[in-house]
């Protein structure tokens, strides 16, 4: 008989965080986490951006490049994520086909459109990029993957909340607001609320300079079996390019492209 698994919690588990965390490990990971944010930077800016000391800092950086997870260039004294955090990271994607399934989708998309397609999630209050596949023209968006963003001044943003319960919706607005980006970000609650009704209603979003004046990014949800909403597919582009009157046209192609995407990994389209 197959043996049965142990679980992964000590009998005396306490679901307390200040219980149960390590308060090294927990600063540690603070570090790594602000490191992965930069394009590289020196041990001065990472303490003072971590708010640590940069003694605790080195040695926890010392202890990271030990392990690959961290890279130092000597040339220039900058501090830079390592390779083996990549294949830690990349463990994620390993538990869902999602990435996969939505590449063949997003190359379609950015030769059908001309812009670039973009593969997001929402973590709490904001959205994570996983993949994306860059237009060729010069002028574009660009979003590395593990780039977050705030998930109410996004396209993909927007389009998961407005599938989200207004509870939930209610509860990130409370928690974290509605900061200001642009003069064109949603920052009163009840616009939102009237946002996502409207997205709801035609099955895609728009982010029209919400987050970056001259950019525009068009989203629709992808659905899994229990049509939840749990990421999102978008074009984005320029405003020259991607004008309103293009961009609610490329609404339903991006919506079908989404539930293709929703259909693929086994869920329902809503």
């Amino acid at each position: 008989m197959e043996q049965k698994r142990r679980r992964g919690r000590p009998k005396a588990f306490n679901a307390n965080p200040e219980e149960t965390t390590i308060q090294a490990l927990d600063r540690a990971v603070a570090i790594l986490k602000v490191l992965a944010g930069a394009e590289g930077m020196s041990l001065t800016e990472l303490a003072a951006a971590s708010g640590q000391a940069p003694a605790t800092v080195y040695r926890v950086l010392a202890t990271f490049q030990a392990h690959g997870v961290v890279e130092a260039d000597p040339a220039t004294q900058l501090w830079f994520v390592g390779q083996e955090a990549f294949r830690i990271g990349s463990a994620f994607l390993g538990r869902t086909n999602l990435v996969e399934q939505a590449r063949g989708v997003m190359h379609a998309l950015m030769a059908e459109t001309g812009e670039t397609a973009n593969l997001a999630i929402a973590d709490g209050g904001q959205v994570v990029f996983l993949s994306q596949v860059e237009t060729h023209e010069p002028i574009r968006a660009f979003f590395r993957p593990g780039t977050r963003g705030p998930i109410h001044a996004s396209g993909i943003g927007k389009a998961l909340l407005a599938y989200r319960p207004a509870e939930a919706v209610e509860r990130i607005v409370r928690e974290q607001g509605l900061a200001g980006f642009t003069d064109r970000t949603i920052t009163d609650p009840a616009a939102l609320a009237a946002e996502l009704a409207a997205i709801r209603a035609r099955g895609w979003a728009m982010d029209d300079e919400e987050r970056t004046l001259g950019m525009r990014c068009v989203a629709a949800p992808i659905f899994n079996e229990f049509r939840e909403a749990v990421a999102g597919l978008s074009v984005s582009g320029p405003t020259v390019r991607v004008t309103p009157d293009r961009g609610a046209a490329f609404g339903a192609r991006i919506r079908a492209a989404a539930d293709e995407v929703t259909r693929a990994v086994g869920g329902t389209p809503a």
